[in-house]
């Protein structure tokens, strides 16, 4: 089922998204990669605040190619999630309530996304030039020096990404291949 959504996520829009769904969405969302991940975990433990506020919030998984002229921001393709899974269940505590990228995650992410009422969503792998036309502006806000895995504040309209994970813990990898082999 096609679902729009905008940002913040609250409990009542992460509880109406399902394995499976089709969500385009609309508003924020923050771009980090593994080292951007390792950074905001060091500045955890330095009790110090994140360089955004995470609660509602949605992280992408992506490190953009450099703009073309005229755009905001070059291929913008999802990266591999479990790569963060070690840091992804504090987020979540935290008030972290989506994620997209592509690939499998833990238990332990699995289990953290129930915890929190929080959704999984894949965005489709080499697709990184289409995803970038529903990014409307692109912002470095944080770890500059990272370039590629700075993090950075999208503005995005319908973007296209599929539920994997719902707050149920429904994982749309395992129920398809439940459903193909009948």
């Amino acid at each position: 089922m096609d679902k729009y959504i905008t940002t913040p996520l609250d409990d009542s829009i992460v509880n109406d998204l399902h394995a499976g769904d089709m969500v385009y969405i609309t508003g924020t969302i923050y771009t980090a990669r593994d080292a951007a991940h390792l950074r905001m975990y060091n500045t955890l433990r330095e009790n110090k605040p994140l360089p955004f506020d995470i609660k509602g919030n949605i992280i992408y998984y992506m490190g953009p190619s450099p703009a073309r002229e005229g755009r905001p921001i070059g291929s913008a393709g999802p990266t591999t999630a479990s790569r963060m899974d070690k840091y992804t269940p504090e987020l979540l505590d935290l008030g972290l309530k989506g994620m997209i990228g592509k690939g499998k995650r833990t238990e332990d992410v699995k289990s953290a996304i129930i915890r929190n009422n929080a959704v999984y969503f894949a965005a489709i792998g080499g697709a990184g030039a289409l995803l970038s036309k529903s990014i409307q502006t692109s912002k470095v806000i944080a770890y500059d020096d990272l370039g590629t895995e700075a993090i950075r504040e999208l503005e995005v309209k319908d973007f296209p990404v599929i539920v994997v994970i719902d707050s149920e813990g429904n994982n749309l990898y395992e129920t398809a291949i439940e459903k193909f082999k009948k």
